[in-house]
C-alpha cells in the first residue's frame, strides 16, 4: 500500500506540477515507476481484475466464450 501512495502520488504529482514547476517535475515520474516496480500494462490489467472481480463471469460453450453479469 505504501509502495502505490508512493508510485502514484509521485506520478501524479509530476504531470500535476508541471504548469508550476515546469519540467522539473517530471523528474518525480522515474521515482513513482521506480516505486511501483513493473509495467503499466500490467498494473492497468490489475486494476481492472479488482475492480472486475465478482461482478463479471465467463462462459464458454461451443468454442465460443462471452462475459456476463454475475
Amino acid at each position: 500500500m505504501v509502495r502505490g501512495a508512493i508510485g502514484f502520488g509521485a506520478l501524479a504529482g509530476s504531470l500535476v506540477l508541471l504548469r508550476a514547476v515546469g519540467p522539473a517535475s517530471l523528474l518525480l515520474a522515474p521515482i513513482g515507476l521506480v516505486a511501483l516496480r513493473g509495467c503499466p500494462m500490467c498494473w492497468a490489467v490489475g486494476l481492472v481484475e479488482t475492480v472486475s472481480a465478482g461482478r463479471l463471469r465467463r462462459s464458454c460453450t461451443e468454442g465460443s466464450c462471452t462475459l456476463r453479469r454475475a
